[in-house]
């Protein structure tokens, strides 16, 4: 597993627009590295909730030292109970790294629907993937991403989808 880019990141803080988030969710944040590019792009008073699956890397994320971010081991399908159990209000942002091209089909419209029921009005779904399966998979949910770019300075190189909830 090759760390994300520091161009990456940086397009991730950008697209997310985190200085006025003040609930962020990260899915599928692996061993961390996209997790402190996140933090140190949100403010001071601002939470970070971390899903992760995978308990051996939960282990690691619950080890970055910040008291912003909260690790939770389970799975993104049940983002409202993770919401719910850490007493944090629906969020701001949503940014996933889940690999939905390895995924089902079914078991990736159920995390778009997940993210679609927690996401704020006026919320952030940002993905950032190899495949184009998160778009196609979030499109018929939240409509055509006002993002879609290559960002070509990482290994491998990934897409940046952003989508925007309606306010209203």
């Amino acid at each position: 597993m090759i760390p994300s880019s520091r161009f990456l990141e940086a397009g991730l803080v950008g697209a997310a627009d985190l200085a006025s988030a003040a609930t962020v969710v990260e899915l599928g944040p692996g061993s961390g590295g996209t997790t402190t590019a996140l933090l140190a792009g949100m403010a001071a008073d601002a939470r970070l909730l971390a899903v992760e699956i995978n308990p051996h890397l939960h282990r690691l994320l619950a080890g970055i030292d910040d008291d912003r971010l909260v690790a939770h081991c389970g799975s993104a399908t049940a983002l409202d109970d993770a919401l719910r159990e850490n007493g944090l209000p629906a969020p701001d942002v949503v940014v996933s790294g889940i690999p939905f091209s390895r995924m089902p089909a079914d078991d990736g419209r159920a995390v778009i629907e997940a993210v679609r029921g927690a996401l704020a009005p006026g919320g952030r779904f940002v993905a950032y993937q190899l495949s184009d399966r998160v778009a196609r998979l979030a499109t018929p949910v939240f409509g055509a991403p006002r993002i879609a770019r290559w960002e070509w300075r990482n290994i491998p190189p990934l897409r940046l989808y952003v989508w925007d909830r309606p306010a209203g």
